[in-house]
């Protein structure tokens, strides 16, 4: 719940954050927000994400052998339905399902070209015959979230699934091993309960064995600059890091916020400062995503999984949490979420 809770209030303030132009337009749309403040593609996808994992495990409490990568593409299908696309005919029209009825998920929030064109094929791309074969960017990953909250699979299992979620749209390696690390880190984090520092190391090693040295010296850069004590609430995020919009980019950059955030940090002691932090460490690792700059709504979706992943809804006060339209949608498909795993749920 709180992954997908903090990851909405993230990329809310983040889209809020790309739709101003100045610091006070941000201000306003904050100050008439009340329960209004929309969520953009990251979020919509996230929950298709989890929309077709439940559909997968939906089937699997029935005792039948679902493709859980045609249960995503078809959700993916059905989002891009919502977006008022129409995908090339030899594509299967996927029957509806609940969430489809949720009007915002229907809005149109200006949705990267990439996952819009991948499924507009009407193939069902996978890691050997990929659609869009170049593209880096990171909108596969900031979907990616959900596979790391499945319990009881192994980490291997975790990393195919998302690898093979994003090839429905992300061809290029690098956005699949970027969304494979990041689903493995909610997972090390939701799952095996590491502390942050520990896991952010083991992403970094994930990226190396699968021989993206490029993500892995992001993601080691990140940590190093986070270690030099950087000041975020005057400096902002390290030119170094990027504007976010490259998969690479975009996770380090968020791996960055969470570590440099921390209340009182000590640069010699975060696993401490980590273990004993919460809202006040939520409130500064989300002002510091979606003031950053670049792109400020898949920052704060990322930093938003991993606050809520790391401390759990209880850690959000709800006047945060009231700013973001459509909490409701998400968290009924958390629910949904928990209740496939649990066996409560099937198609009979």
């Amino acid at each position: 719940m709180g992954c997908l809770l903090g990851g909405a209030l993230g990329n809310a303030l983040g889209y809020a954050q790309q739709q101003a132009t100045t610091p006070e337009d941000t201000l306003a749309m904050l100050r008439r927000a009340a329960g209004g403040l929309p969520f953009a593609e990251d979020t919509q996808l996230t929950l298709y994400t989890v929309d077709g994992l439940v559909d997968a495990l939906e089937w699997a409490n029935d005792g039948v052998a679902a493709d859980e990568t045609a249960c995503l593409w078809l959700a993916y299908l059905r989002w891009l339905a919502t977006q008022g696309e129409v995908p090339a005919p030899i594509a299967p029209s996927p029957p509806p399902r609940p969430i489809d009825g949720h009007a915002v998920l229907r809005a149109r929030r200006n949705p990267g070209s990439t996952s819009i064109t991948g499924l507009l094929t009407g193939d069902m791309g996978t890691r050997h015959r990929p659609v869009n074969r170049s593209a880096q960017d990171a909108g596969a990953l900031s979907r990616s979230a959900p596979f790391g909250l499945v319990p009881r699979i192994p980490l291997s299992m975790v990393d195919r699934l998302t690898r093979d979620a994003a090839a429905l749209t992300h061809g290029h390696s690098a956005a699949k091993t970027a969304a494979a690390v990041f689903a493995s880190l909610i997972h090390r984090l939701a799952v095996e309960a590491m502390p942050f520092d520990e896991a952010v190391r083991k992403a970094a090693e994930q990226a190396g064995a699968a021989d993206d040295d490029g993500l892995a010296a992001a993601l080691n850069r990140a940590v190093a600059l986070a270690a030099a004590g950087n000041t975020p609430a005057s400096a902002g995020l390290p030119a170094e890091l990027g504007s976010g919009w490259t998969a690479d980019e975009a996770l380090a950059r968020a791996i960055y916020t969470v570590l440099a955030a921390v209340p009182g940090r000590d640069a010699g002691n975060v696993a401490e400062e980590l273990s004993r932090s919460g809202a006040e460490h939520i409130l500064a690792a989300v002002q510091l995503a979606v003031g950053s700059g670049g792109n400020t709504a898949t920052t704060g979706s990322l930093v938003g999984n991993l606050m809520g992943t790391r401390y759990g809804i209880e850690a959000f006060p709800d006047a945060w949490l009231d700013l973001v339209e459509g909490t409701g949608v998400v968290r009924e498909m958390a629910s949904a979420l928990i209740g496939a795993v649990a066996g409560e749920k099937s198609r009979l």
